[in-house]
């Protein structure tokens, strides 16, 4: 049994930041090595973070994965690089945290689950709001009927998305695998799927590029193999970040109004609710659960629906049409 888990990190930019600072909070983590194709980025992380001076880097990963010895690795790379990269990691034997989206094509979905389930190693995606107390509360409360039939859910959110990204891997298609929906707003899919725990039948989807090489404005209608319908709304050209997530059933409402959790009952009182669950992180809960200390809060299977309803939203804005979501 483990008493600390080593971990290796797979790309140090960007939101890596957030990850190396959670795990150097963490006392059951110890992070021995940092990979990065960016020499310069390597470079400062090392001299802003005093703990990681002494951490060996690597600009080529198979490097890492070879030279040093581990348990774990986190990925936090562009999108299309997870498949590979969460392989290579499984293939030694080692657990896999993975950044969102977990990877851009369903069948790597698939086979990325299987090698996890085969080497009998934790397999964990980076959807933070699995462990934000709201989200955890409006799962809790669905899932114990406090909300009757569930019958509709809309979801939104807007974001300076396309001006933040201009000129960045995020609107390279080869490397983002696409656009708003593939990248930030897969957490709003990730959020209806797993709050709710419905499978999508089917979705009819509109999308708009606005010029760029990747999706910037999605609508996506879905209509759920329980009858309930839904809405997603991502706006990646607006002038401001908002977010908004709504639940409708035969009991009651929850509205969750960028931070603001409400509740509203069968008579139409609407309360905030005070009774929350603990707040956590994927970076402790990944190591919870190597440890055996928690449960998988993200499991692969997250990322593998999530991927099957993106590619379908894909390819009915392309075909004009409605498009059923497979689901295996």
């Amino acid at each position: 049994m483990l008493d600390k888990v080593r971990v290796g990190m797979i790309g140090v930019g960007g939101i890596a930041r957030y990850h190396l600072n959670q795990l150097l909070e963490t006392p059951d983590a110890e992070i021995v090595a940092l990979n990065d194709v960016n020499h310069a980025r390597l470079a400062a992380v090392c001299e802003q973070v005093p703990q990681l001076s002494e951490v060996p880097t690597f600009e080529r990963y198979e490097d890492m994965l070879s030279s040093v010895e581990m348990d774990a690795v986190e990925i936090s790379t562009p999108h299309t690089l997870h498949f590979e990269q969460a392989m290579a990691a499984l293939d030694r034997g080692l657990h896999v945290m993975v950044e969102k989206p977990m990877v851009c094509r369903v069948d790597h979905a698939k086979e990325l689950i299987r090698k996890a389930e085969g080497k009998k190693r934790v397999l964990i995606v980076a959807y933070q709001r699995h462990f934000q107390p709201q989200y955890r509360y409006i799962r809790k409360t669905v899932q114990e009927g406090g909300l009757g039939e569930i019958t509709y859910v809309a979801a939104l959110q807007c974001q300076q998305w396309k001006r933040g990204t201009k000129g960045t891997w995020r609107q390279d298609p080869a490397l983002s695998g696409g656009g708003q929906l593939n990248d930030s707003g897969s957490h709003l899919l990730d959020a209806i799927l797993w709050t709710t725990d419905m499978a999508v039948a089917s979705v009819h989807a509109f999308i708009d590029n606005l010029g760029c090489p990747v999706d910037i404005n999605s609508a996506v209608g879905m209509r759920f193999a329980s009858g309930a319908q839904g809405t997603v709304s991502i706006v990646g050209d607006a002038p401001c970040w908002y977010e908004d997530f709504t639940i409708w059933g035969t009991k009651g409402v929850m509205f969750y109004r960028n931070g603001a959790l409400t509740h509203c009952d069968e008579s139409g009182e609407i309360t905030e609710p005070t009774d929350l669950p603990p707040a956590g992180n994927v970076d402790k809960g990944f190591i919870d659960c190597i440890l055996g200390k928690d449960i998988n809060w993200v499991p692969g299977t997250c990322g593998l629906r999530v991927i099957e309803l993106t590619e379908a939203a894909w390819q009915s804005a392309q075909s004009g049409a409605p498009c059923c979501v497979s689901r295996s």
